[in-house]
C-alpha cells in the first residue's frame, strides 16, 4: 500500500512567506515597530525648499565677490612694560583691496603704532608682509600695500555723497577673528559725529548692520556691491548693539590722490570754523531765508576761515528751549550747492586738496555775500 504524501506543510510555509513579503514591503512597516498605527505617524511637517529669492541671490553674489577682496590685518608693535621689558602687543582688524596690485584701505587705528609689523591674510589663507603707504589720522584711514606676486581681486569704490537713510547695506569683516563674516542692515542715519578725548570723527554713516571688534577697516557695501564706507566704530564698550559707524568712502579720496600723485596732492586742513545746522521752525523764528543752512558759531584764530574774514557768533539768543549762538555768518551754499543737510560741507571738503578754494554763500546782517576760503595744506602724510 502506497504511503500518501501530504503537501499541507508546504502550503503553510508558502502562505507564511507570502504574508511576510506583503507585510515588510508595506509603506507603513517599521523594522522596529512592525506595522505602524496612525498614532506613530510623523508629528512634524516637512516641506520642500521654495528656493532663494532674487534679493538673496543678489546678496550671495555680492558676498562671493567682496569676500575675495576682504583681508584680515594683524599689527604687532613692541612695547615696554613696567620694568622696561619689551613685549609684543598685537591688534587685528580688517581691510579691503582696492586694486589688483595689492593696495589695501583700512582704518588707521588698525595699524597704529611705532614701526608696526603688519601682516595681511588673504582669503586663501596666504600671509604677506605689508608696508604703510600713507595715513590720515584725522579721518582714521590708512593705505597699506602687499606684494603677492599675482593679480588680486579688488572692490570698486562707490559714492557716499548721495546716500539715503533706509538704504540697504552689507558689512564684511573678521569680527572676533571669525573671517569672512557677512552682516546686513540699513543706513540708520547720516552725518553723525563721534568724539573721544583727543579727536572728532565727523559725517559718519550710522548702520544697524552688526559691526563688532575686528570689523574695523572692512568694507560697507551698497546693494550693488560698491564700497560706500569703511567700518570704523561701534557704540558701547562690548560687541554690537545695533549701532555701528562707518567713515564715508569719499573721505578716503584725498588720501588715495596723495598716493596716486606721489605726494603732490596735499591734504587740506579744516577751514577752522564750527557750525550749527539749522532748519524748519528755528530758522523761521530767527527770520533767516531759505529752508536750511549752517550757522557759524566759532572761527579759530589763524585758520583759513579767519583769514577769509568769516564772522563767528557774537552773543546767544533763546529760541524755545534752545540757546543759540547768534551774530555769525549763515552759510546757505557751498561751492554753489545748497546746504540741504548737515553733511554738505564735509562732503565737499572731502574732495578738496591743500590750496583749493572753498566758495561760501553767506547771509551777514541780512545781506547775501560771497566768501572765498583758500584751504591751507596739512602736514604731508607719510
Amino acid at each position: 500500500m502506497r504511503k500518501r504524501i501530504s503537501f499541507r506543510p508546504l502550503w503553510l510555509a508558502a502562505l507564511m512567506t507570502a504574508a511576510f513579503v506583503v507585510w515588510t514591503t508595506s509603506p507603513d512597516w517599521s523594522p522596529w515597530l512592525g506595522l505602524r498605527t496612525a498614532d506613530s505617524a510623523k508629528f512634524w511637517t516637512e516641506v520642500k525648499s521654495a528656493g532663494l529669492t532674487q534679493e538673496e541671490l543678489s546678496t550671495i553674489e555680492i558676498y562671493d565677490r567682496a569676500n575675495q577682496a576682504t583681508v584680515n590685518i594683524t599689527s604687532t608693535v613692541l612695547r615696554r612694560g613696567w620694568f622696561f621689558e619689551v613685549y609684543p602687543n598685537e591688534a587685528s582688524g580688517s581691510g579691503f583691496l582696492i586694486d589688483d596690485e595689492g593696495r589695501i584701505l583700512t582704518n588707521h587705528h588698525v595699524i597704529k603704532g611705532n614701526a608696526p609689523q603688519i601682516e595681511v591674510t588673504l582669503v586663501d589663507k596666504s600671509r604677506h608682509k605689508a608696508e604703510v603707504l600713507a595715513v590720515d589720522e584725522a579721518n582714521d584711514l590708512a593705505l597699506i600695500r602687499i606684494r603677492a606676486g599675482r593679480e588680486l581681486p579688488s572692490l570698486n569704490l562707490g559714492q557716499s555723497s548721495n546716500l539715503k537713510v533706509g538704504q540697504k547695506v552689507l558689512a564684511i569683516g573678521n569680527p572676533f577673528g571669525l573671517e569672512g563674516t557677512l552682516t546686513t542692515g540699513v543706513i540708520s542715519s547720516l552725518g553723525r559725529s563721534l568724539k573721544d578725548r583727543t579727536s572728532v570723527l565727523e559725517d559718519m554713516i550710522q548702520t544697524d548692520a552688526a559691526i563688532n571688534p575686528g570689523n574695523s577697516g572692512g568694507p560697507l557695501l551698497d546693494s550693488n556691491g560698491n564700497v560706500i564706507g569703511v567700518n570704523t566704530a561701534i557704540l558701547g564698550p562690548g560687541g554690537n548693539i545695533g549701532i555701528g559707524f562707518a567713515m564715508p568712502i569719499n573721505r578716503a579720496i584725498p588720501l588715495l590722490e596723495y598716493e596716486r600723485t606721489g605726494g603732490d596732492a596735499l591734504q587740506p586742513k579744516h577751514p577752522g570754523m564750527r557750525t550749527w545746522f539749522l532748519s524748519g521752525r528755528i530758522m523761521r523764528a530767527l527770520d533767516l531765508p531759505g529752508e536750511a543752512g549752517l550757522l557759524v558759531t566759532e572761527v579759530e584764530r589763524g585758520s583759513a576761515a579767519a583769514e577769509a574774514g568769516l564772522r563767528q557768533a557774537q552773543r546767544e539768543v533763546i529760541v524755545g528751549n534752545y540757546l543759540i549762538p547768534w551774530g555769525g555768518d549763515f552759510i546757505t551754499r557751498v561751492d554753489g550747492r545748497e546746504v540741504a543737510n548737515r553733511s554738505v560741507l564735509n562732503q565737499i571738503l572731502s574732495l578738496k586738496h591743500g590750496g583749493d578754494t572753498l566758495r561760501l554763500t553767506v547771509i551777514r546782517d541780512g545781506e547775501e555775500m560771497e566768501v572765498e576760503i583758500t584751504l591751507q595744506s596739512a602736514p604731508k602724510w607719510l
